[in-house]
């Protein structure tokens, strides 16, 4: 009795048979034609994997690039969230502050300027051609006011000049009639910032005020107008000026050139009867 080893032997050198069998007359030349069957069977065997390799090339190229973007979202995704936690803790320690604040000016019985409130606004037409730099903006039913304080996330825009419900008239800071009380925020020295015929300037600081390249500018608070500490500009160059005052050149915090949204600061303006009174006028 052939025992199942010895059955399997001969299956395989019956399979080894054929194979060199089949691999002979696929070795024949083809009628007509100087390459082998075998060579053609090949070529088209091999051709639709060669087409698939590259696809498959593509494929990984088009991952590889997509694991690069992603890779980058993520680095930009901790940078934002490292930037979230250190604004919040900024936040929690304004908030202790004006929270202390609050608590020392009702110990003495001082009640601390209104902070007012932002009401956005779409800008629909921005006026940039003429020394007369404006802006309109679309406030809808909100309630705005001359000489309300405009800014955006970046800093200060302008004021209003002019209202019409539903739209109001900014006048930019870059306006050449435009003036702001300002300051040095490292040294809170105090001046002016008006637009010159090379830009933004801050006027009216003598020439033994310490101001440096990169020095922040912003509102003073002094000006009746606009409330104290909105960003203005940075300093961009210092010169020596006249025998009097600085040259200071200014960069403004906001770009001007991208505005499509900003916000109208809504407080109490300073009365024009109390700004514009002189001594004696008033009994």
């Amino acid at each position: 009795m052939v025992s199942v080893s010895e059955r399997r032997t001969v299956w395989l050198l019956v399979a080894v048979l054929l194979g060199q069998l089949v691999l002979l007359s696929l070795q024949a030349p083809s009628a007509g034609a100087g390459d082998s069957f075998l060579e053609g069977w090949v070529l088209r065997l091999v051709a639709p994997l060669a087409g698939a390799v590259a696809a498959v090339t593509d494929g990984l190229g088009h991952l590889g690039g997509s694991a690069r973007r992603q890779g980058e979202l993520v680095s930009e995704n901790r940078r934002l969230q490292a930037e979230v936690e250190r604004l919040q803790l900024k936040l929690q320690r304004l908030t202790g502050v004006e929270l202390e604040l609050k608590r020392l000016a009702r110990v003495l019985g001082y009640e601390l300027p209104p902070g007012g409130e932002l009401r956005p606004a779409d800008v629909i037409y921005v006026d940039h051609s003429s020394w007369l730099r404006t802006l309109l903006i679309y406030v809808g039913g909100a309630a705005v006011e001359r000489n309300q304080p405009v800014v955006d996330s970046a800093g200060l825009v302008g004021r209003v000049i002019l209202v019409a419900p539903p739209y109001a008239k900014v006048q930019l800071l870059t306006d050449r009639a435009a003036a702001v009380g300002a300051m040095i925020r490292r040294t809170r020295r105090q001046g002016v910032v008006r637009s010159g015929a090379e830009g933004l300037e801050l006027d009216f600081l003598p020439l033994q005020t310490d101001v440096r390249v990169g020095d922040r500018v912003v509102t003073s608070g002094t000006d009746g107008v606009y409330p104290r500490g909105i960003p203005v500009a940075t300093v961009v160059s210092v010169a020596a000026g006249d025998e009097l005052f600085r040259v200071v050149r200014l960069a403004p915090a906001v770009d001007f050139g991208v505005l499509d949204q900003v916000y109208v600061l809504s407080r109490p303006p300073v009365p024009d009867a109390l700004t514009e009174a002189r001594p004696g006028a008033i009994d």
